[in-house]
């Protein structure tokens, strides 16, 4: 005689709603939908309702913890369909059966493509034309698998077949996905030629992805339906493209805000100047207050990257690079000043950056 509580791993003073939730905790691990091809499996899930059947009942339950057996005194024999299982509550424990990632609706698999950019792409977004070879629906058949379609004599139209368990307590029913006609409840009586049946060919097509502005380095964008097809003329999966952004040469990035680091001489440090700054929209002018010091971050509010969720746009944040003393006399503020009127010694960054810079927008 088989030991219930143990099966299910409860002991005997487990309340309805433990027995319950060990109950389907166990059919979900060996429900043989989830262990195809496993004797063990449907074994076993055969076991765990047999012991749920009896211990839910409270009448059935009473005659196992006397007598050691489910139907002493409370037999009522075989073919009686679902009685004894009316606490089992199948519908939650089922339905998450009948979506497993796909593999019952027989919808296409999802697919990943690498996709590089430049950091000046990501920052004003741009449409790029990707190819991707995949099972994609046979234009022949229509994704059908043929012509003269049918009612699926296996199914008979319903997509889903039964197979019954007879236990000492009634009959189970387990559904699954009829293999005759991949869930369509329809087949096709003559064969595509093209597809030899299965409703996708293997192509490579080009997709136009269109990037936003804004994205970022490890963003992934879902372009719907560009996966592989589904069987049988299911729906296809969906392509999603991760980005690859390059680093810039001037630039950097943390979120939606730009870094830039920029160099000034001692007396525009000192002094304070008004400096003509590069950004990712071209030069703004912006001034240096006078005592500025070395590694000082200055604020460009708005010349950042527009949010890609569209809210709002981020910063550019200067760094200056130049060490400055805090207070001067007012002789060594007089010389500064004259050393400025006479040398007006400026630093910039490399000759040609504009030009380069430029040339990153062709195509944007």
């Amino acid at each position: 005689m088989s030991d219930y509580y143990n099966i299910l791993g409860v002991n005997k003073t487990a309340s309805k709603e433990e027995i319950k939730k060990a109950y389907k905790t166990l059919a979900k691990k060996w429900h043989p939908d989830l262990n195809p091809e496993n004797k063990e499996a449907e074994q076993k899930f055969k076991e765990i309702n047999e012991a749920y059947a009896a211990l839910s009942d409270d009448n059935k339950k009473a005659n196992y913890d006397r007598y050691g057996s489910a139907d002493q005194q409370y037999s009522q024999g075989y073919g009686q369909g679902f009685e004894g299982f009316q606490d089992a509550d199948f519908g939650d424990l089922f339905g998450s059966f009948f979506d497993l990632g796909g593999k019952r609706s027989g919808k296409g698999r999802d697919l990943k493509y690498e996709c590089e950019i430049s950091f000046i792409e990501a920052c004003f977004g741009v449409s790029k034309q990707i190819s991707v070879t995949k099972l994609d629906r046979c234009e022949s058949c229509d994704g059908l698998g043929g012509t003269g379609q049918k009612t699926c004599a296996s199914c008979k139209g319903s997509g889903r077949m039964q197979k019954n368990f007879r236990t000492p307590f009634g009959v189970f029913a387990q559904q699954s996905m009829c293999t005759e006609c991949s869930g369509r409840g329809k087949t096709v009586e003559k064969v595509c030629k093209e597809c030899k049946g299965q409703g996708r060919i293997k192509n490579t097509k080009n997709i136009k992805v269109k990037i936003p502005p804004g994205v970022n380095d490890g963003n992934s964008l879902r372009v719907q339906n560009e996966g592989e097809a589904g069987a049988s003329g299911n729906r296809s999966g969906d392509l999603f493209v991760e980005i690859f952004v390059t680093p810039h040469d001037i630039f950097a990035r943390k979120g939606d805000d730009i870094y830039v680091e920029f160099p000034i001489s001692f007396s525009q440090a000192a002094l304070g100047d008004t400096v003509a700054i590069p950004t990712i929209r071209g030069e703004v002018k912006m001034k240096v207050p006078a005592g500025t010091q070395s590694g000082t971050i200055l604020r460009l509010k708005e010349e950042g990257v527009e949010n890609v969720s569209g809210h709002g746009i981020g910063d550019e944040l200067v760094r200056v690079q130049v060490k400055t003393p805090t207070k001067i006399s007012a002789k060594e503020k007089e010389l500064l000043e004259k050393l400025a009127s006479e040398n007006k010694e400026k630093f910039s960054i490399e000759k040609g950056w504009f030009e380069k810079f430029k040339e990153d927008f062709i195509g944007i």
